[in-house]
């Protein structure tokens, strides 16, 4: 029999950063600065606190929780409720979200130091901690909206956090804009499955799965007959496709960039962006029903892991290179999603949640010691200056590429094997997407590295943005330097997990009974599981055959190409650039999908807005309908006021001839004209 968790220590969890954040937001300049970030940093510590706890007792005793917290409305036989669900999938997201976002609130206190905005930045990603924590700890759709929608919204301000910023505003409007695509979508999906369910509960509506999976209706205009559950699983995962920047809903996270660089760690790694695979996944027991559904996912997820991994290789700005990182390995969790290996999906959240905070907080690190300039061609050679930023975004980025026995190794091999065990058609194309994608990730990842942290001193020949030089007023030259205790620690605690996580967890997570009651797969339809199962024989074993992989050597071919071009010769990569021209305008033109929306989807929405207004409201509505009535009426008026003289006489005459008429028109047909006229 499963132990049971305490009510009150759950909603402990989500309202400690809740209340971390109220009070540094409202009350900012009454608790100061200090009193800031150690209110949020002391409310998002007592949130991990308990949900390690929680997933201890999810492990050892087998806990579970389900149950409603408040119900706040009923309309009929629908209950709307704030409840959660705590589970394997629930406790290990509670886990992650909480680290790393204690981890980014820590380094904020450095990074953030000088910025007037203190007290707001911290009390905005306190509000993101306690938003991502009620979207994973759920039980319904409602709430899952709620924390959906929040984090939305939180990613909004954080995005835009610098307002006196153009850049910045235009991003956290795109980034509003593209998620309210995903995001329609999403919330049909969750209308038809209350429209036919009649329930917004998790389990009762996995309960009708099966029923609901006997269900279509006639769509004549897309191909006739269509499964109600396909049609529910896409429009759910159209809003995945949003939150977690699948293509072509992606246009917004390289652009969030603009944001300072914590928040573009917790967004990239922890909570935004990953909501809609942990959504997935926890839908699995609708997506198992519906193998066009998953083809479609598996589809969008390996032209993300493969095309936006190719923009990686052409950026400049350390943020950006790995902001295209998450889109490319965002990628390869949805191509697991897509292969039915919804455990290997969320094993490469969580893997890649600490490896990636690691590199965007290390790219901060560089920024600091770099005077805020963000440009890897100004760098080089900051291996000797910033020793602790240099070695952890080593190990960060031999975790990205999946290195042997190093978290990603275990998490991203263990997507392309479960995609190549999978029976679906577009598997094929997903698993040949996802293997060049190791020589791409390898290549992009370790041109930023050494550029960044190798080869000459590029930083002597140009002034750091916003400095006249860098040599103050005796001459004496800035160097780089390394980051203070609060930005280094952190990058050395998230090292460690980037290292030895995957390596301690692949077996309960992927072949035990870790995500045995919150994960469902149909083994016999979708087999890759079950392959990959059978092929394990341990974490070592793993690590030792991995190094005789296509995988493997795809990555040290992308490491040791990536050495070639930028440390040995880097006049290559220049007359590759030069000599495919249209490819690289492609590539800096991100495939012209930005210029697609905002001269065709923007101005085409624009065009018939316009057209509307003018054709239909001003014309139709305003013109034909409110003024032409108007007129129509005043013309009559007018014609029946030629009638109207004032004078008595006139009005005697009138009624006579009135008269006269009416006699004449009953009279007629009895009258014999002739006779009358005495013919």
């Amino acid at each position: 029999m499963s132990a049971q968790l305490s009510q009150n220590m759950l909603l402990a969890v989500p309202m400690a950063p809740l209340v971390g954040a109220i009070v540094a937001g409202l009350f900012g300049k009454q608790v100061g600065r200090r009193g800031a970030h150690t209110v949020t940093i002391l409310g998002v510590a007592i949130a991990f606190i308990l949900s390690a706890m929680t997933l201890w007792s999810v492990v050892q005793d087998g806990a579970r929780f389900n149950a409603t917290i408040y119900e706040w409305m009923s309309v009929g036989s629908l209950k709307m409720e704030i409840g959660f669900l705590v589970d394997g999938l629930t406790a290990m997201m509670m886990c992650v979200v909480t680290f790393v976002s204690l981890m980014v609130h820590i380094y904020t206190v450095g990074y953030m130091e000088e910025d007037p905005g203190y007290q707001r930045f911290f009390s905005y990603i306190s509000l993101f901690t306690f938003s991502m924590l009620m979207l994973v700890m759920s039980n319904n759709f409602l709430q899952l909206f709620f924390g959906w929608e929040a984090v939305g919204l939180v990613s909004y301000l954080l995005i835009g956090f610098w307002y006196t910023k153009p850049t910045a505003i235009f991003a956290n409007m795109k980034a509003f804009l593209v998620n309210r695509v995903g995001d329609f979508g999403f919330i049909l999906g969750i209308g038809l499955i209350v429209a036919y369910a009649g329930t917004l509960s998790y389990a009762e509506a996995f309960a009708k799965a099966p029923e609901l999976a006997k269900l279509s209706f006639d769509m004549p205009l897309w191909g006739g007959e269509w499964m109600l559950i396909t049609v529910t699983c896409i429009c759910l995962f159209i809003g995945a496709m949003g939150k977690s920047a699948q293509f072509p809903l992606h246009v917004w996270l390289p652009d969030s960039m603009e944001g300072p660089t914590p928040i573009s760690a917790l967004i990239h790694a922890a909570t935004m962006v990953t909501a809609g695979i942990f959504m997935v996944a926890r839908m699995s027991p609708l997506f198992e029903l519906s193998d066009t559904a998953l083809n479609f996912v598996l589809v969008i997820g390996a032209i993300t892991a493969l095309f936006m991994g190719f923009l990686g290789i052409i950026q400049n700005d350390i943020k950006r290179v790995v902001a295209y990182s998450t889109l490319s390995q965002l990628g390869y969790m949805t191509v697991a999603l897509g292969a039915s290996a919804y455990s290997v999906a969320v094993f490469h959240l969580m893997t890649h949640a600490f490896f990636k905070a690691l590199l965007f907080l290390g790219a901060g690190s560089v920024i600091i010691g770099m005077h805020h300039d963000q440009d890897i061609r100004n760098m080089g050679g900051l291996r000797k200056y910033m020793p602790i930023t240099w070695i952890t975004s080593l190990l960060g980025s031999l975790a990205l590429i999946g290195t042997p026995l190093f978290s990603g190794f275990y998490s991203k091999d263990s997507i392309i094997e479960a995609v190549h065990a999978s029976h679906l058609p577009a598997a094929q194309w997903a698993y040949w997407a996802v293997v060049v994608g190791v020589f791409v990730t390898a290549f992009y990842s370790f041109r930023m590295y050494f550029l960044v942290f190798h080869g000459k001193e590029r930083f002597h020949h140009k002034p750091f943005p916003g400095e006249h030089d860098h040599h103050d007023d005796h001459g004496e030259h800035h160097d780089p330097h390394e980051s203070p205790w609060v930005v280094t620690a952190p990058l050395v605690l998230l090292a460690i997990p980037s290292v030895v996580i995957g390596y301690l967890t692949i077996q309960p997570m992927l072949f035990g009974d870790f995500f045995k009651d919150a994960i469902v797969v149909n083994t016999t339809l979708h087999p890759a599981m079950k392959e990959l199962s059978e092929g394990f024989h341990g974490a070592v074993a793993m690590a030792t055959h991995g190094l005789m992989t296509l995988p493997f050597w795809l990555a040290l071919g992308g490491v040791v190409t990536a050495y070639l071009f930028y440390m040995v010769k880097p006049a290559i990569p220049a007359a590759i650039k030069n000599a495919s021209g249209p490819i690289y305008k492609l590539l800096d033109n991100k495939y012209y999908l930005d210029w697609f929306n905002e001269n065709v989807l923007a101005a085409g929405t624009r065009l018939l807005g316009t057209g509307l207004w003018k054709g239909g409201d001003q014309g139709l509505i305003d013109g034909l309908i409110i003024n032409g009535s108007a007129r129509g009426i005043g013309n009559v008026a007018g014609l029946v006021r030629l009638f109207q003289s004032g004078y008595l006489y006139w009005y005697a005459l009138v009624m006579i001839l009135g008269v006269i008429g009416l006699m004449t028109w009953q009279l007629w047909p009895y009258l014999n004209l002739k006779t009358f006229l005495g013919l």
